[in-house]
């Protein structure tokens, strides 16, 4: 991760985050170690052929897969629904591009009552607010399979950063200083993080892949990221 001068000064929406709205709380699984200062990416040039052809590959994945996958997700909403109480779908609020905030769509993983005591990031394979079926969907990848339908709408896009609540993004930026950075492309059901570490990543570990995949986009790194996606989900290497 590059180092930039520790006088930068995080803005958002035009005002300083230390003069935003009081924050969620926040239940962090680790101990922060130290700072982390991102380096900043300015605007991003134009790839305009890329977009193009990353937003139909979009479409046309999205739509065939739900088609394909119409039957084992109705199984899979059967086994949710049967073996916790609460709904099948997870919805949750996170920030999109350019911090858009968008309704995340998920098979519900977690029991109801997950973050009665604050907005906690996730342990991993150790989490124990994790139910058995939601472990399975997870190793999988399969709970972010409703995200096929973002897809097709835009606000998300199949390989991109893991979308984040606005609450940990503000957390995260009191130590790893640039985090927004991630924000400047649109999210991902599927990522550069999520295939090389995935839930047992660090904030300050995640954001380096997606620095990298941001300045390093194309339709050969997304369509590597897709292969290893699928490779994980088939066969479970990888899958943390």
């Amino acid at each position: 991760m590059a180092i930039i001068s520790p006088e930068l000064k995080i803005v958002e929406n035009g005002a300083p985050l230390e003069e935003r709205r009081e924050k969620e709380k926040v239940i962090l699984p680790f101990e922060k170690e130290g700072e982390y200062f991102v380096e900043p990416l300015g605007e991003l040039p134009d790839k305009p052929v890329y977009d193009f052809f990353k937003r139909l590959f979009d479409i046309v994945f999205s739509a065939c897969a739900l088609l394909v996958l119409a039957i084992p997700m109705a199984v899979i909403a059967v086994l949710v629904k049967c073996s916790s109480p609460g709904p099948v779908f997870f919805r949750q609020e996170r920030l999109g591009m350019n911090g858009v905030k968008f309704k995340i769509l998920k098979f519900r993983t977690m029991v109801l009552d997950a973050e009665r005591d604050g907005a906690q990031w996730s342990k991993g394979k150790e989490d124990k607010r994790v139910t058995p079926v939601g472990a399975v969907l997870r190793k999988v990848r399969a709970d972010e399979l409703p995200q096929f339908l973002l897809c097709l709408t835009g606000k998300m896009s199949l390989v991109g950063p893991r979308p984040e609540r606005e609450c940990f993004y503000d957390e995260f930026e009191t130590y790893v200083h640039g985090f927004h950075e991630r924000l400047k492309v649109k999210p991902g059901i599927t990522g550069l993080a999520q295939v090389n570490g995935g839930y047992d990543l660090k904030p300050e570990e995640k954001v380096v892949w997606d620095m990298e995949y941001i300045k390093n986009r194309s339709l050969w790194l997304d369509l590597k990221i897709i292969w290893k996606t699928v490779l994980i989900v088939l066969t479970g290497q990888g899958a943390k």
